[in-house]
């Protein structure tokens, strides 16, 4: 802190000594302004993030621009100047497209039909018409659709049991087959219990809000009985597939990885103590099937990843974490490539600081500058989706890497003056850019590697969603039963199947295969994955193009 000066300290300093204290005084001051400006912007981005529209991408963030800016932003002096029959003919009112006949009834032909018909008494007809003075016409047609709520069927099953009463054979007894049953002396079936993970896992309902609902139908059915069989069912069941799936995803050239926080309230630890649900999913860009494992651990430590890729061999893109640049030092076979999203996302919060009210302020800013660059990179990626790899990797070093380039060489320049507030967003986005340039520039070398990692965060939607309705996990083995359902939901939902349907086949089709010690055939279990070709019909999503 510094000292305080009385006026006769200060008219008995030399010139020298003078000048130090103002010199100070100015230091003091600059780290003032830098602090305000910082705290301004934090609360600037703060209230955006709260009621601004999230959004990264520079047309969305530059289109309040726009709005102040209307003149400059669609002046174009090549566009002709309109006649006046052209200015009256767009000006009248365009004939409604007539819809296609027979849309209806082809859009509701897979829902259960039922024909009602409105018919008039001949009786009527006489007396409007005369005895037999009509005839019939073709029938007026509309179609409509009935909600019915959930209903359920108890099946009574009984078991034929036959005795011997003569020779050899009596007193011998013969019973007809039992069927499978999911647990001992328990109701639950396939079905039913599909629509219980289908609610909770995909639709994001607590099993409390299931339970009502069921209950409002009526069956009473507890939340308590709901979770263990969620859970017996993961163990017992989905084991098989999860591991699999595992082997599968890791067989993959390119894989992706993210981690989300999740609140265990039993697992050994102080409570408020984090836990994480990690992602592992296919490349977006591979010629795989896509797979989406969840992975909960108790903590973030680099020792889970290691050990969960210590096989894996390929190119694994993520975030920035040094956990996983030490992936890359440790395991022989894996390179790291970082995520161009999370490089753009520091610039956009940094413009959202600025304010809409200052268009001026957001257009000269070197945020903003650095999004115009990154953002002509994305366009260039956008139309690159539907090559194959190499069709996609020799695009990329045409027309990508150039523009790359100069971008970390504008991003070096920038450093190097000095001009940027040590703790902006703007610097934040700089020093991620220049800390993680070797990763960022990864995608350029392989036309399978994504040039970020945003299908690993849509992959943690879901349950980001879900974890926002029922904002706990009991347990670590629920936890750890919660992991294996959402890898077979989500990879379900990402291969084109209704989730309800696929669930029930596979809880069907295991009971059947999984034998007394909890191992089952592999070829059996191959034609149940979510990207088998030997599903049934009625598994895939009706959305599905």
């Amino acid at each position: 802190m510094c000292k305080k000066f009385t006026p006769d300290e200060l008219n008995q300093m030399d010139h020298t000594a003078k000048n130090d204290v103002i010199f100070q005084m100015q230091d003091r001051l600059d780290k003032l302004e830098q602090n305000y400006e910082t705290l301004i912007e934090q609360v600037r981005l703060a209230n955006q993030q709260r009621f601004g529209r999230q959004t990264e991408k520079l047309d969305d963030i530059a289109g309040q621009l726009s709005f102040f800016n209307e003149a400059e932003a669609n002046y174009d002096e090549t566009a002709p100047e309109p006649v006046m029959e052209e200015v009256i003919e767009s000006a009248k009112k365009r004939s409604r497209k007539s819809k296609k006949k027979g849309q209806r009834e082809e859009d509701l032909k897979d829902f259960p039909q039922e024909e009602i018909s409105h018919d008039i008494p001949e009786q009527e007809l006489n007396e409007a018409f005369g005895s037999g003075n009509w005839k019939s016409m073709p029938d007026e047609i509309f179609w409509q659709l009935r909600f019915e709520p959930a209903r359920w069927i108890a099946e009574k099953h009984v078991i034929k049991v036959y005795v011997g009463t003569d020779g050899a054979h009596q007193d011998e007894f013969l019973r007809g087959d039992h069927p499978a049953t999911l647990f001992k002396g328990s109701i639950a079936t396939p079905s039913l219990e599909a629509a219980i993970i289908n609610s909770k896992y995909v639709n994001s309902n607590p099993l409390d809000r299931i339970s009502r609902d069921f209950g409002a139908n009526g069956l009473n059915l507890s939340k308590q009985t709901m979770s263990n069989w969620t859970v017996w069912t993961a163990e017992r069941y989905l084991s098989v597939v999860y591991e699999m799936m595992k082997q599968c995803q890791l067989k993959a050239h390119v894989n992706q990885c993210d981690e989300t926080t999740v609140d265990v309230i039993h697992d050994g630890r102080p409570a408020g103590s984090k836990s994480y649900m990690w992602v592992h999913i296919t490349g977006e860009l591979g010629k795989v099937p896509p797979v989406i494992i969840y992975e909960y651990q108790k903590t973030r430590h680099s020792d889970h990843p290691k050990a969960y890729y210590k096989d894996f061999s390929g190119i694994l893109m993520t975030d920035g974490l040094e956990q996983y640049h030490k992936l890359e030092r440790d395991l022989e076979g894996i390179k790291n490539a970082n995520c161009m999203a999370h490089a753009r996302r520091h610039f956009a919060n940094a413009i959202k600081a600025i304010g809409k009210s200052n268009p001026e302020a957001i257009q000269s800013s070197i945020a903003y500058k650095a999004l115009v660059r990154i953002g002509a990179v994305y366009d260039l990626e956008g139309g690159l989706k539907d090559l194959s790899p190499e069709e996609r990797l020799k695009e990329r070093q045409r027309s990508i890497k150039p523009l790359l380039e100069e971008f970390f060489a504008w991003i070096h320049e920038i450093k190097s003056d000095q001009t940027v507030l040590p703790k902006g967003e703007t610097a934040k986005g700089i020093n991620y850019c220049l800390n993680q340039e070797k990763y960022l520039k990864v995608f350029l070398s392989d036309g399978e590697v994504p040039i970020d990692n945003l299908a690993s965060e849509r992959a943690l939607r879901t349950f980001t969603i879900g974890r926002k309705n029922w904002m706990t996990l009991n347990t670590v083995r629920g936890a750890q039963a919660s992991a294996m359902i959402y890898s077979i939901t989500e990879t379900a939902r990402a291969n084109g199947l209704n989730v309800y349907y696929y669930v029930k086949h596979l809880l069907t089709e295991l009971l059947e295969i999984i034998r007394i010690d909890g191992s089952v055939d592999e070829k059996e279990l191959e034609s149940l994955m979510p990207w088998s070709k030997d599903l049934p019909a009625e598994c895939y999503s009706k959305r599905r193009k």
